[in-house]
C-alpha cells in the first residue's frame, strides 16, 4: 500500500488546490497512471499513482492540500479495507492503570510546547534563523506578523516595524451591513490559485519604488524582415513574429547594461547581477497570467527562441506548463501589442527583477526620415524600472540600446 502525498514543487509553492479526479473513488489505477490533477499557484500538475492497485481518494475535488497533507492511497483491496473498533471484549483488557479510579490517576500536566517549538511552523511561517533570532530578542510572536518578503517571508524590517506598532493594518472587509443589505445583488466568487499568486506578486511589485520610461521607435525595418522570413521559418514548422527579435535585442541590451539583468536584496542592500539570460514572458492563459520563461536566450538563435515560444505557447493553451517552465526568469517582456490594444502602459514589474519591457501594437504612423515625412511603422515601448537600482539616464541608454537593435535587425542572427 502506498500513501499518496502533496510534495514540495519549489518555488516556495506550500499549497495546492485539488482541481479534478481523473480516476473515480475505489477506481483500479496503473503504475504512473495520472490520477489527480492539483493547481498549484504556478501550473497544473498531474499526480501520477506510484504503484498499481485500487484508489482510495483523501481529498476530495475543490480542497485545499498544504505540502505533505495525504491526497490518496492505492493498494490492494484487503490494505484498503477500515480497521475494525475496539470490540467490547478487548475494551475489558485494560491495563491496570487504566483501571484505576480516576481520583487515583495522577493527573498529568499539559506540555507546554517549548519556546523554539512555537517557531517551527515552517511551512506556514517563512523567516530566516536571523529573522526568528531577532524576534525572540525583542518578544515578538512572528505568528502575528505580516511577511512582506518573497511569498510572505519575514524579514527583519517586518519583525522591527511590528515591534514599533507601525506595520500596516488589516484591509478593512466588506462592510457586513451592506452585504446584508445587498445579499440578493452579490456573489462571491472563490479565486483561483493562480489568481491568488497573481494576486501576492502584484503586492509584492507594489512595493518597488518604480518609474517609467517611455518611447516609440521606427519598426519598418524590423517589420520588413519578419515579412521577409516568415515563408522560410514556416517550412521548417516555425511560425516567426516581432517577439523573437524583441527578446534577442533586450538581451543584447541588457549585456551592455548588466544592471537591468539583476535582483535587490533588500535586507543586505546589495544588488545581485545575474550573468544568465532567462527571459520571461507575460502570457495570457484560459486561468490567467502566466510568465513563460525561454531560458539561455544569449545562447540561441531567433529561430530557435521562436520555436520555444510557440511550445510553451501551446503547453499554457493546453494547461501542460510545467513550475520549471515558468521560473528563473531575469527579465521580463509584456507584449501588450499581441492583443491589439494600448498606445503606452505602465506595465508592472515581475518582483524580484529590476525591470520589465511593455511592446505595443506596431502601427501606421508619420515618420521623419532624411528631413522628410514618411508613414512607418510605429512601434510603442514603455520601460518600467526599480529606481533603487537605476536611474532614469540608465533607463534610457538602456531603451535606447534595445530600439538600435530593433532598427537594425540585421544586427541580430536569425539561424545562427
Amino acid at each position: 500500500m502506498k500513501e499518496i502525498r502533496f510534495v514540495d514543487v519549489g518555488e516556495g509553492i506550500t499549497e495546492g488546490h485539488v482541481r479534478k479526479w481523473l480516476v473515480n473513488d475505489g477506481g483500479e489505477v496503473k503504475e504512473d497512471q495520472s490520477i489527480v490533477q492539483v493547481e498549484t499557484d504556478k501550473a497544473v500538475v498531474n499526480v501520477p499513482a506510484p504503484i498499481s492497485g485500487i484508489l482510495k481518494i483523501a481529498a476530495k475535488e475543490g480542497t485545499t492540500v498544504k505540502v505533505g497533507d495525504l491526497v490518496a492511497t492505492v493498494g490492494t483491496p484487503e490494505e484498503l479495507k477500515p480497521v475494525p473498533q475496539q470490540s467490547a471484549s478487548g475494551a475489558g483488557k485494560q491495563s491496570a492503570a487504566q483501571q484505576q479510579p480516576a481520583a487515583q490517576q495522577a493527573p498529568q500536566p499539559a506540555q507546554q510546547p517549548a519556546p523554539e517549538a512555537q517557531h517551527q511552523t515552517a511551512h506556514e511561517i517563512l523567516a530566516t534563523p536571523s529573522v526568528r533570532k531577532l524576534a525572540r530578542e525583542l518578544g515578538v510572536d512572528i505568528t502575528k506578523v505580516t511577511g512582506t518578503g518573497p511569498n510572505g517571508r519575514l524579514t527583519e524590517n517586518d519583525v522591527r516595524s511590528h515591534k514599533a506598532g507601525t506595520q500596516k493594518k488589516a484591509v478593512p472587509k466588506f462592510s457586513e451591513v451592506l452585504e446584508e443589505k445587498h445579499a440578493e445583488e452579490i456573489t462571491r466568487v472563490p479565486m483561483s490559485q493562480t489568481r491568488k499568486a497573481i494576486a501576492r506578486n502584484m503586492e509584492l511589485s507594489w512595493t518597488i519604488p518604480r518609474a517609467v520610461h517611455m518611447d516609440r521607435m521606427d519598426a519598418s525595418a524590423l517589420f520588413a524582415i519578419v515579412q521577409k522570413e516568415k515563408p522560410r521559418l514556416e517550412g521548417l514548422g516555425i511560425k516567426l513574429t516581432f517577439l523573437p527579435f524583441i527578446i534577442k535585442a533586450v538581451v543584447r541590451a541588457l549585456k551592455e547594461y548588466p544592471r537591468f539583468n539583476s535582483s535587490y536584496d533588500h535586507e543586505t542592500q546589495e544588488v545581485i547581477v545575474k550573468r544568465y539570460f532567462n527571459i520571461g514572458i507575460a502570457a495570457d492563459a484560459p486561468d490567467g497570467l502566466k510568465v513563460i520563461v525561454v531560458k539561455g536566450a544569449d545562447t540561441k538563435s531567433i529561430a530557435q527562441i521562436a520555436k520555444d515560444l510557440q511550445e510553451l505557447g501551446e503547453k499554457v493553451r493546453n494547461q501542460t506548463i510545467t513550475v520549471e517552465e515558468m521560473s528563473d526568469s531575469t527579465f521580463t517582456i509584456t507584449n501588450i501589442g499581441s492583443l491589439g490594444g494600448g498606445y503606452l502602459s505602465v506595465p508592472m514589474i515581475n518582483y524580484p527583477e529590476v525591470a520589465i519591457l511593455g511592446v505595443h501594437m506596431i502601427r501606421d504612423e508619420p515618420v521623419v526620415r532624411n528631413g522628410a515625412v514618411a508613414v512607418g511603422k510605429v512601434l510603442p515601448i514603455s520601460l518600467s524600472f526599480d529606481h533603487r537600482v537605476v536611474d532614469g539616464a540608465d533607463a534610457v541608454q538602456f531603451a535606447n540600446a534595445v530600439m538600435r537593435y530593433l532598427e537594425d535587425p540585421d544586427l541580430l542572427e536569425i539561424l545562427g
